[in-house]
């Protein structure tokens, strides 16, 4: 799998993702931007989880497990958000963050 590609490509990229990640989640104030930046953090934290497993134990499968773990995880999570989202629109008709100020019973 990685016989021809270098592992700094895996880690620009990982790296790269996260980043763009966070800068997404700090800057954007709508809800599914926000989740979404979200989910590509998750997914560079599982191309570092099998690129690494796959360099330093080759023979073994915990990175993959991991990945399987998150990837999972951040299934259930975009749903659990996703119905939030949904209604919180429902109550205030807009999912900007900043005008979110008032919690109701």
């Amino acid at each position: 799998m990685f016989e021809g590609v270098p592992v700094h490509w895996f880690l620009v990229l990982a790296t790269t993702m996260f980043f763009i990640g966070i800068y997404g989640f700090l800057v954007r104030k709508n809800l599914i931007t926000m989740l979404m930046s979200l989910e590509l953090i998750l997914n560079s934290v599982c191309i570092n989880f099998v690129a690494f497993n796959k360099i330093l134990f080759p023979e073994h499968l915990e990175g993959m497990f991991f990945t399987l773990f998150i990837i999972a995880v951040a299934a259930a999570e975009a749903s659990v958000a996703i119905a939030i989202i949904i209604n919180i629109y429902r109550r205030l008709v807009n999912i900007d963050v900043e005008k979110m100020n008032e919690m109701k019973y």
